[in-house]
């Protein structure tokens, strides 16, 4: 049965453009969800209680069928390009009537209420309006859950409309195909349709955080995990689906703040969500029991399959999509960090997925390097992440997250640049690609070596050894490393034949200059010498 509340009235009903004899389920109880789901059979549950649903045909994102509305509020603000793709203000109003048209002939549609950013002097309020209980399980383990007395007057600032079951007429509605996700920052709304892959809802509401929050609030948005340590010192995980921001930033001696998205305000840091979306294809309880103890009653798995003939989940089993997820509260993790906020962070770790295996596996970065390396966002797309890429892939994604970034990337990462000088903060690049060779022939580098490298540097015990400046790269490789076989830590050592590392070296770095030669007039002169050499003797 539906809560009772205020939001059933016929007026708040027609404000949503909801007819009356629509069955809202408003601010329903996991437990309530979940039952309904699986009264309508769209879930059923794991063994450890867990419920699991499959997503469709979309099992990850759809970057190209992301609209923003172009309107006299963001023709000059927002930088258009690839990510960022123009709609006209009509085809938006079209959209958003045709499907309150479709909600309106569900028998039953649901409402959940929540916010975003747990600084409370940034906190906004978000209206969710779901065609599935499931996902609307999802916007509750993923948003901030708002206490009772925050319900009575709760004045949503933005709108989600969800509706999977609705597909776009690409002709007349100006989509590309039949799914899509159209935002509008004038009329403060996110329509999705098309598709019922829950990312999209959470991406949504970043790429509003990602224009508001430097824009308005001169806070830092970042695509990172965060987590802090036992005397407070905070350290934050950049990084694309799939490098590790998750699994690295869950610690068994560190509170995590977050898993994915944060703001940077003047006295530190804090999270936009209220709960983890973590990928679970291989998950194994002895690497990340944190992660994998999260999966029970109240989490949300994505487009898993079981073992033969039980309920346990075959993590291994990526015949849906290696891009296979879990949801769930943050305190789902034991050590988590209640108010979800830290100060200022001692140190950054950028995440790269290399998959040509010429990174090191550990180097710190200047704080001009570290501007070259956020603003060129290197790294491998990991299968099944977006629609389309089913092994991993060489890319450049601007601040380590260019779809979700409103705004030129030069803002993001001038940002980034006076808070590592005003802080003297740490930056390290971290590779959790390829070791040995590339993709192919090379092995991935163990996440046990990982986070012993991690803690190295958390600990300072990377303060207290000696460093050698990679020839092409620049940047500060450390010779020494506790917990991690010396030999591993220059990549050229680990290929069998070095002068195909020398080779690829160069090729990355070629890479690495033609993706940010589209910056450069854009950029200080510091920036654009941190870039890597074309021509070094190796």
């Amino acid at each position: 049965m539906p809560v009772v509340s205020t939001l059933a009235a016929p007026k708040q009903l027609a404000r949503l453009g909801l007819g009356s004899h629509v069955q809202v389920h408003y601010q329903l109880q996991p437990h309530q969800l979940i039952e309904q789901t699986l009264q309508l059979n769209q879930g059923v549950l794991s063994d450890t209680g867990a419920l699991c649903i499959n997503t469709g045909q979309f099992t990850g994102r759809s970057p190209q069928d992301k609209f923003m509305v172009k309107d006299a509020l963001t023709e000059c603000s927002i930088n258009w390009n690839n990510f960022n793709i123009p709609i006209d203000e009509q085809h938006f109003i079209q959209l958003k009537r045709k499907m309150i048209h479709y909600l309106n002939q569900r028998r039953e549609v649901w409402i959940r209420d929540c916010q975003a950013c747990a600084d409370e002097r940034y906190r906004f309020n978000i209206r969710v309006i779901n065609e599935h209980p499931w996902s609307n399980l999802f916007a509750h383990n993923m948003f901030i859950r708002p206490g009772e007395d925050a319900l009575e007057n709760f004045n949503p600032e933005w709108l989600v409309i969800h509706a999977p079951g609705f597909k776009a007429t690409p002709l007349e509605d100006g989509t590309r195909q039949e799914n899509f996700a159209v935002l509008s920052f004038s009329h403060k709304t996110i329509l999705i349709g098309g598709t019922a892959y829950t990312g999209e809802i959470k991406k949504g509401i970043f790429t509003i955080l990602n224009y508001l929050m430097p824009k308005e609030e001169n806070v830092l948005s970042m695509h990172c995990s965060a987590n802090m340590g036992e005397a407070g010192d905070v350290a934050v995980f950049f990084g694309l689906s799939g490098t590790g921001k998750t699994t690295l930033s869950t610690h068994p001696s560190r509170k995590l703040i977050g898993d994915d998205e944060h703001g940077w305000a003047a006295d530190g840091i804090f999270n936009f969500e209220g709960g983890c979306y973590a990928k679970c294809i291989n998950l194994q309880a002895e690497k990340e029991p944190d992660i994998f103890n999260a999966i029970r009653p109240g989490a949300l798995v994505e487009n898993t399959r079981f073992y033969n003939g039980t309920q346990r989940i075959n993590f291994n089993d990526g015949t849906v999509t290696e891009n296979t997820r879990v949801s769930y509260p943050l305190h789902f993790i034991p050590n988590s960090e209640p108010s979800a906020k830290g100060g200022i962070p001692k140190n950054i770790f950028f995440l790269t997925c290399d998959a040509y295996g010429v990174l090191p596996p550990v180097s710190q970065l200047t704080p001009a390097q570290a501007m070259y390396h956020f603003i060129s966002g290197y790294t491998a797309k990991v299968a099944g992440t977006e629609t389309g890429i089913c092994e991993p892939k060489s890319t450049f994604s601007a601040c380590f997250g260019a779809p979700f970034m409103p705004l030129h990337p030069v803002q993001y990462a001038e940002m980034l640049g006076q808070k590592l000088k005003q802080h003297k903060v740490n930056v390290w690049l971290i590779n959790t690609g390829w070791t040995g060779g590339c993709y192919g022939s090379g092995e991935r580098i163990s996440l046990a070596h990982t986070r012993a490298m991690v803690d190295a540097a958390l600990n300072g015990s990377l303060q207290q050894v000696p460093y050698e400046q990679h020839p092409v790269f620049g940047m500060m490789v450390p010779q020494q490393c506790p917990g991690v076989p010396a030999c591993l830590l220059n990549p050229r050592n680990t290929w069998k034949n070095p002068e195909a590392y020398d080779a690829q070296a160069k090729e990355l770095a070629g890479q690495f200059r033609q993706n940010f030669s589209k910056y450069m007039r854009q950029v200080p002169e510091e920036i654009f010498f941190a870039s890597p050499l074309a021509d070094s003797k190796i």
